[in-house]
């Protein structure tokens, strides 16, 4: 039986090249994850980290950014495929947890037109719509960022 996942498909006005390196560059991902810096060097296997701004110095990387998810890096197709699996390093509540999956998939659906369809799977049940939740501003913010050159001012409660 396969785990629950986390499916999510929008289409934005962007050239596939744009999205990759949204998705893939650390400076890009602060714009629009809300301050989360990605840092890979993008080979099969190789870890991937994200950092968020923070006075902490646990989990510190050389900036004093605190680590907050962590996973390792499944597959790099430019511009097509990206996965990595994906661990949250920062609630307690789920140190226990083994990591999900994220898998984004890009595919040309117009003139300057991508879908983009992301999965979050191998996780548990439970913590689908938590998920979902988490992903949804984050993409909703990408979409904005690529087709305005501006964020969304999202008030979280």
């Amino acid at each position: 039986m396969s785990k629950p996942a986390m499916i999510h498909v929008t289409y934005i006005e962007t050239t596939p090249e744009k999205l990759w390196a949204a998705l893939t560059s650390g400076a890009f991902t602060k714009l629009y994850w809300f301050g989360r810096r990605i840092e890979s060097d993008w080979s099969v296997g190789s870890p991937v980290r994200f950092y968020d701004s923070t006075d902490s110095t646990d989990s510190t990387d050389s900036t004093g950014d605190s680590l907050t998810d962590s996973g390792q890096v499944l597959v790099y197709d430019e511009p097509k495929t990206l996965a990595y699996t994906f661990k949250n390093e920062f609630l307690e509540a789920r140190a226990d947890e083994a990591p999900g999956r994220v898998t984004f998939t890009i595919e040309p659906a117009g003139r300057n037109v991508v879908k983009l369809q992301v999965v979050h799977d191998e996780i548990a049940e439970d913590t689908v719509e938590g998920w979902r939740n988490g992903w949804a501003p984050i993409l909703a913010n990408l979409k904005t960022y690529l087709e305005t050159n501006r964020t969304l001012e999202i008030r979280f409660s």
